[in-house]
């Protein structure tokens, strides 16, 4: 299956194991971790000409990436960091690379498949998975 089978498709949170070490590791304070983890937030990929936009919109805030595949871009992360990224496709899995202005660097994989999204993220020693589930 290639990436754009799942255009389209909504996801939402339903399973998150160490978002809280994860969110420390990369210095969000504690009420802004307390938020990030009491909400679900749902996933969607959309695709414009050679442009992929993926959008996670929760109560708290919604974000939007909107990308080319192997193409630097400026982000805000949901917790409000500037970070430089950049997003490759390898078949049904998108590899993020985000890198902040003191040169930390955090990887996060999304593996999409017909009923999920695993999310991996990755920074230091730390590693946090997220399960999103298909919204029928």
């Amino acid at each position: 299956m290639s990436l754009d089978d799942y255009v389209g498709k909504r996801y939402k949170l339903e399973k998150s194991e160490k978002f809280d070490d994860y969110m420390k590791a990369l210095g969000v304070g504690l009420v802004t971790r307390k938020v990030g983890n009491a909400v679900s937030p749902v996933v969607e990929l959309k695709k414009d000409g050679d442009q992929y936009l993926l959008s996670s919109n929760s109560t708290f805030k919604n974000v939007l990436l909107k990308f080319k595949p192997g193409e630097e871009f400026d982000q805000e992360t949901a917790d409000g960091r500037k970070v430089k990224s950049t997003i490759t496709v390898d078949g049904s899995t998108l590899h993020e690379i985000q890198k902040d202005a003191n040169g930390k660097e955090t990887t996060i994989e999304r593996i999409f498949t017909d009923d999920e999204i695993k999310m991996i993220c990755k920074v230091d020693d730390i590693v946090s998975t997220r399960i999103y589930k298909l919204q029928e």
